[in-house]
């Protein structure tokens, strides 16, 4: 059942704040065994896991470029054009965080700079199922290119008609992506981590899943292959105040609800009198939402907690850390301010969750389960790594030469003073 908290103390907030739990060691166990047969078997594991899981036998796991043309020809002009829209925005706030290469000269002849550089293989999970994710596609794909991945793997289920989404389909195309390959769950995360001789190997792996993936995305992690982030069930955390509107939270509230039931809502509120607003637009607006059962489940989980005073309840919230965090007050943009955790930001009474998961520009990709207390959002950034360069003259080792010498010397590294010595010497003979 919901509960409500009237001023908890900072005793309890723990006990209050905790996501709901399950046991992962027998899902380890079973996650385990199946990438380790798709690391043995390659395709004849994954096909028969797509069999086993998702009731449809495959025979090619690559989608072809006659199913992408027909998808394009099955998707509604009007969600293109949204679609079309979202990725603009996308790629505009992706783009600004380009950074141009800065060189430093640290003393007379040491120069030093820093380089992104693409990693050059990625792949990108997109949930299929009761919900394709053709918006996850955009979120992971758009940066992808961006950055100059050189293979960018996109990995879906297809229905039981062998068959994926059309519009996961005309998303990939829309942002050129080619290598699209039918396969969803654990098997997918385990033939883009080991490779197969159809699905080729990356080196990270990003997107959201159900336990099972991440699941997986976690085991193939500890094995060398970088992930995104960990990711739990996704969850939103509302401040509101007396200038908030009860409608705007309760939408707000549910439209987190309906992703799962695991999903968490938690609403921190200025008075009782609010909670109780809030808490009956809930009841009003669920009875419309055709995810009604999902989302009543979710909100078993779901935390009301009264606190009057602002500071506390913004060291509540950072605690909490949520993934996704609106602010619903009139002075929002100033209430921002006292934000340190939390995945993505929403300002004010007109900027819901939902435009983030979609279309303003920001990246929908984020920490769950508290990891925003130290992780960061899918960025540009993620599809990189930096590389660090320098460069001496003769002058450079002469002017640093003696430090490292010194150094290297106190910490009984005499191979690595020998490297620097060698070249004193020689500058010496020179002259």
């Amino acid at each position: 059942m919901e509960r409500v908290y009237i001023e908890p103390k900072r005793s309890e907030w723990n006990q209050i704040l905790q996501r709901p739990a399950f046991d992962s060691s027998s899902l380890e166990a079973t996650v385990g065994n199946i990438l380790n047969d798709v690391k043995q078997n390659g395709d004849v594991a994954v096909k028969k896991y797509a069999a086993q899981f998702d009731g449809v036998e495959l025979n090619d796991l690559k989608v072809t470029e006659a199913e992408i043309a027909e998808a394009v020809l099955l998707v509604d002009e009007k969600l293109k054009q949204a679609i079309q829209q979202a990725k603009n925005n996308i790629e505009a706030f992706h783009t600004i965080q380009k950074e141009a290469v800065s060189k430093v000269e640290t003393t007379l002849g040491v120069f030093c700079w820093r380089k992104s550089i693409a990693i050059q293989k990625v792949g990108l999970y997109i949930p299929g199922g009761s919900a394709p994710l053709f918006s996850t596609l955009l979120m992971l794909g758009v940066p992808a290119v961006l950055a100059g991945s050189k293979e960018i793997v996109v990995c879906t289920p297809s229905g039981k008609d062998g068959k994926v989404n059309p519009v996961i389909l005309y998303t990939a195309q829309l942002i050129g992506l080619k290598n699209i390959y039918k396969i969803g769950g654990v098997q997918a995360v385990g033939a883009m981590a080991y490779g197969t001789a159809t699905v080729p190997q990356v080196y990270k792996i990003f997107g959201p899943g159900n336990q099972y993936v991440t699941c997986a995305k976690q085991l193939v992690n500890k094995a060398g292959v970088a992930i995104d982030m960990p990711a739990g069930p996704s969850e939103v955390a509302v401040y509101a105040d007396e200038t908030s509107n009860a409608s705007f939270i309760a939408a707000d509230l549910l439209s987190q609800a309906e992703h799962g039931a695991d999903s968490q809502v938690v609403l921190v509120a200025s008075s009782e009198f609010l909670v109780k607003a809030v808490q009956a637009e809930v009841e009003k607006q669920l009875n419309d939402l055709s995810r009604k059962d999902i989302a009543a489940k979710a909100l078993q989980h779901s935390r009301y907690i009264v606190i009057q005073n602002v500071d506390d309840a913004f060291e509540l919230l950072n605690e909490y850390a949520a993934e996704h965090l609106i602010i619903a007050s009139d002075n929002a943009l100033s209430l921002s301010e006292k934000v340190t955790n939390a995945g993505s930001v929403f300002i004010g009474h007109y900027s819901p969750e939902s435009v983030g998961d979609y279309a303003s520009g920001t990246n929908h990709t984020l920490p769950t389960n508290g990891y925003a207390k130290a992780y960061s959002g899918v960025s540009l950034d993620s599809f990189f790594k930096k590389v660090t360069f320098q460069q001496l003259t003769k002058e450079g080792i002469n002017n640093i030469g003696n430090t490292v010498e010194i150094m290297a010397a106190a910490e009984g590294l005499d191979a690595h003073k020998n490297a620097v010595t060698v070249r004193l010497d020689s500058l010496k003979n020179i002259e």
